[in-house]
């Protein structure tokens, strides 16, 4: 029988009922001062729990990895017990979810990190705005960080791991994505650095596979999943030779038998170049995660094709919490508001109507 978004499989050790994923997705709903889970989040992941796996919206590490308001975190015991209620109402209602561990870098600015200066590998200020809880405000030139910083930055991840595990998760997703932190290391447009973390692509992937050994050596590389974007511009990014690159990078994450590779798989401008993820993806021996504009039919055809084994989706799960029984009984969708995505309360977040309603 053809394998489709709707046959049950397994990412490392956690087994999926379908292979609908429910994408990392930001929405600005936690309080300013704590960061910690509230029981209008417990609702909004609970009414996702039919995906096959949900990917909390991405999560900072520590203090200095937010850039932008109203964020959930990872590090202090009060997020984990806040966490832990999201955790166990989604297992309760027959989810499995894992958290996204985020570290902003350059894309924040003084009044989200206590007045600090935003780190980098280099002291490049990106192009664009950053949300404050003051509006947009430009981005800052960043400080770059020093060489014997670096081991404190892996043992925050190390520490927010350690955290999402205790709240319960089912695993954890490494964010080197869309100009994040992690990305800015690898994409040599970020990165002048001319130390062991700058220059080739190996040196430019020395701390995303420091991370990705850290993160692993805690949770299990089988409950460790990570997430990259290749050719997104998102946040002021490119580099000279993408393919290069993330043939690498998907290459040498072989070595930790992820449990699975989650690929952004085109840019926020749409343009996706001559990027080939085809090629990318050979380089890649374990589970394959498909993200960009898919839908039903795509995502069906991406699975039956062997070119992914499970497709992650975001808007269609913010306006349709079931959106698999949408899929499978081929019902219409919810149209997502737009203008509810970030920030707010209960309006665009958990009053999205059900089939049955």
């Amino acid at each position: 029988m053809a394998l489709d978004l709707f046959s049950p499989t397994k990412l490392g050790a956690i087994s999926l009922k379908n292979r609908i994923v429910m994408a990392p997705l930001t929405r600005s709903r936690a309080p300013k001062e704590t960061g910690v889970p509230q029981d209008l989040n417990v609702t909004y992941y609970q009414q996702r729990a039919s995906a096959g796996l949900i990917v909390t919206e991405a999560t900072p590490i520590s203090a200095m990895g937010h850039g932008y308001i109203l964020l959930p975190g990872i590090y202090t015991k009060a997020q984990v017990a806040g966490w832990r209620k999201v955790t166990d109402a989604v297992h309760a209602a027959g989810g499995k979810i894992v958290l996204q561990l985020w570290h902003v870098g350059r894309i924040s600015h003084p009044s989200l990190i206590n007045g600090a200066l935003p780190v980098a590998p280099s002291a490049i200020k990106p192009a664009g705005q950053a949300f404050t809880y003051e509006g947009l405000v430009d981005f800052v030139e960043p400080r770059a960080l020093e060489a014997s910083e670096i081991s404190a930055i892996v043992q925050e991840y190390v520490h927010a791991t350690k955290c999402a595990l205790e709240a319960g998760f089912d695993g954890v997703e490494i964010h080197a994505a869309n100009g994040y932190l992690l990305d800015q290391f690898l994409r040599d447009g970020s990165n002048k650095r001319t130390d062991n973390y700058g220059g080739s692509v190996e040196n430019r992937a020395r701390l995303l596979m420091e991370v990705t050994k850290a993160v692993v050596d805690v949770a299990g590389a089988d409950k460790t999943g990570l997430r990259l974007s290749p050719v997104n511009p998102f946040n002021d990014m490119q580099d000279s030779n993408p393919q290069a690159l993330f043939n690498y990078v998907a290459g040498a994450l072989n070595q930790f038998n992820l449990a699975y590779l989650h690929v952004v798989e085109g840019g926020m401008d749409g343009d996706m170049g001559s990027f080939d993820f085809v090629q990318m993806r050979k380089q890649f021996k374990g589970s394959y995660m498909a993200n960009f504009g898919y839908d039903k039919a795509r995502g069906n055809a991406a699975i039956a094709s062997g070119h992914a084994d499970v497709i992650a989706f975001g808007v269609p799960f913010i306006a349709n919490p079931d959106l698999v029984e949408r899929y499978k009984t081929d019902a219409p969708l919810n149209e997502a508001d737009a203008n509810s995505f970030y920030g707010g309360a209960e309006k665009g977040y958990t009053d999205y109507p059900f089939l049955n309603a």
